[in-house]
């Protein structure tokens, strides 16, 4: 299955670009976390300070709240999450206790 999601950067260009630095090798903990919960595919684009994150997913093991739970229990996941939410920042309509907001898919070729 596929899942689009949508974050925000904080809005300054040294921030970013850390970011996107941290994001060209990430911790071999993390690739190995979301792998062992279903995540077969992973990107992350950027426009201005948006990001949508397109994940791939295996529907027989995936279950993000399984997955939030080994997340939580998780020290290098943990540490990870802290550092990443130095450069993050919600949308206007991510929910308090959220960080990536799913988005809708409103419109795909292949039904036309």
């Amino acid at each position: 299955m596929r899942h689009c999601l949508a974050l925000d950067l904080r809005d300054d260009p040294a921030l970013i670009a850390r970011y996107e630095a941290l994001h060209q090798r990430i911790w071999p903990e993390i690739a190995g976390h979301l792998r062992r919960h279903g995540v077969t595919g992973m990107e992350i684009w950027r426009v201005g300070t948006r990001l949508v994150m397109v994940m791939d997913t295996d529907d027989a093991r995936y279950d993000p709240d399984s997955m939030a739970r080994a997340a939580a229990a998780d020290p290098k996941v943990q540490e990870w999450e802290a550092l990443m939410w130095t450069f993050q920042a919600p949308t206007p309509w991510t929910p308090p206790d959220r960080k990536w907001v799913p988005m809708t898919r409103i419109f795909d070729l292949k039904d036309q």
